[in-house]
């Protein structure tokens, strides 16, 4: 069989992208899962002795960020942009607004819809808000170590 030669490709510089290609491929880039402040809540726990959790557990509603089956507890961590949070209000989008007011207002009612369904089940559901892991996350593991050592049934939290 008689070699092949090699063909030498010469690079082109790359087109630079619209504001309309930007801004998908930084949409693109946001993820579900293993989020930065996702990763800082499971470090800590780690570092906490609280092992044992699942990572987006598929036999529980919504599949919680973190949870604890055997403890009944489900932990939430949202993103403060995509589920609106009540305590640091970001910045509405500018553009294309009735896409986004039907996106937020679509998570907000899944987010109801999951606390509805943690209630009846019997659960402990506990959103922790990506603001408040960055202000203190002291405080925000204090809450989940008292509820993963147990809590009366009568308490409920109203996250």
């Amino acid at each position: 069989m008689a070699a092949r030669k090699k063909v030498k490709k010469y690079s082109q510089k790359p087109v630079p992208l619209t504001a309309r290609e930007k801004v998908s491929k930084y949409m693109r880039g946001n993820k579900s899962r293993d989020t930065q402040p996702e990763l800082l809540l499971r470090r800590a726990l780690w570092q906490n002795g609280l092992r044992g959790y699942r990572v987006h557990w598929r036999k529980a509603p919504g599949k919680p960020d973190i949870c604890y089956p055997s403890r009944r507890l489900a932990i939430f961590v949202h993103g403060c942009f995509w589920h609106r949070c009540p305590y640091c209000q970001p910045a509405f989008p500018k553009s294309n607004l009735r896409f986004w007011e039907e996106k937020f207002i679509n998570n907000q009612m899944r987010d109801e819809r999951y606390r509805t369904l943690y209630r009846e089940a019997g659960w402990q559901r506990v959103v922790v808000w990506e603001c408040q892991l960055y202000q203190d996350l002291a405080s925000c593991l204090s809450l989940i170590k008292a509820l993963h050592r147990g809590v009366p049934a009568s308490w409920e939290i109203a996250a």
